[in-house]
């Protein structure tokens, strides 16, 4: 048994037991623990983590934790660059999808109104989830921090508030996607492209009203749901503006 001190800053500590947070602790670990493991042990998942320093030094998730050791943990670095830094994980996603587990399906649709490929199936398995994420190169969404823990998922996000109307604004400051959003550009079911459709040729699929007072109209190819800039366009224009530019 050795004994180390952990340091976690800001949102990680959330994920601490109180008398843990915001301040350093000594803990005991295994002769063979790593930095992943007493991460994860400690109750942060590490998919959470983006820079972990031991005694100073950035190291990756494989180092051999040694008797005495500091160890400081970081979160995602919002206000400067630390590409001179080890980060943990060895590359980064080169296109922005998600999956989201089974308690994020408002979360998802409103993912894919931004134009954010989001896979969501409420009867996903957390192994599914897993084998999906690894096999598609997807970020995780989930609120179940021991599906973060697994070993194949190196890309997820704990999602903290439980509106969904909080949890788009949450993933959006986080991962920075306002740049990002193609809004109304997938179908909210099938998470599919939507494309224009002329409107003499959606007639027999659209009520009297909305004939006389629209002339733009798009669909899925999927569902042949029609979509056009109703009163529910519009609420949902008026959600993505609060989201970008609260």
């Amino acid at each position: 048994m050795v004994m180390a001190t952990f340091r976690f800053y800001e949102e990680l500590n959330d994920f601490l037991a109180p008398a843990r947070r915001r301040h350093a602790f000594d803990w005991p670990c295994a002769r063979a623990a790593t930095t992943k493991h007493m991460i994860e042990a400690l109750g942060v998942p590490h998919t959470e983590v983006e820079l972990v320093l031991v005694n100073g030094e950035s190291v990756g998730f494989d180092r051999l934790l040694q008797d005495g050791d500091r160890i400081a943990v970081y979160p995602k670095f919002e206000s400067f660059d630390i590409t001179p830094l080890l980060r943990v994980r060895d590359h980064s996603l080169r296109v922005t999808r998600f999956v989201a587990d089974a308690h994020l399906g408002g979360l998802a649709r409103l993912l894919r109104m931004c134009g954010f490929d989001t896979l969501y199936d409420n009867q996903f398995e957390d192994s599914e989830i897993e084998t999906i994420a690894a096999r598609e190169g997807r970020i995780v969404l989930t609120r179940d921090r021991d599906l973060l823990k697994r070993r194949t998922i190196t890309h997820g996000c704990y999602v903290h508030a439980l509106k969904s109307s909080e949890q788009l604004r949450e993933i959006v400051e986080r991962l920075d996607l306002a740049r990002s959003v193609l809004p109304f550009t997938l179908c909210l079911s099938c998470n599919i492209p939507l494309h224009a459709i002329d409107k003499e040729q959606v007639l027999q699929r659209i009520p009297p009203a909305v004939r006389a007072h629209y002339e733009r109209f798009s669909t899925c190819d999927s569902c042949r749901r029609v979509f056009w800039e109703g009163s529910h366009w519009r609420c949902m224009q008026a959600l993505l503006e609060r989201t970008l530019h609260s």
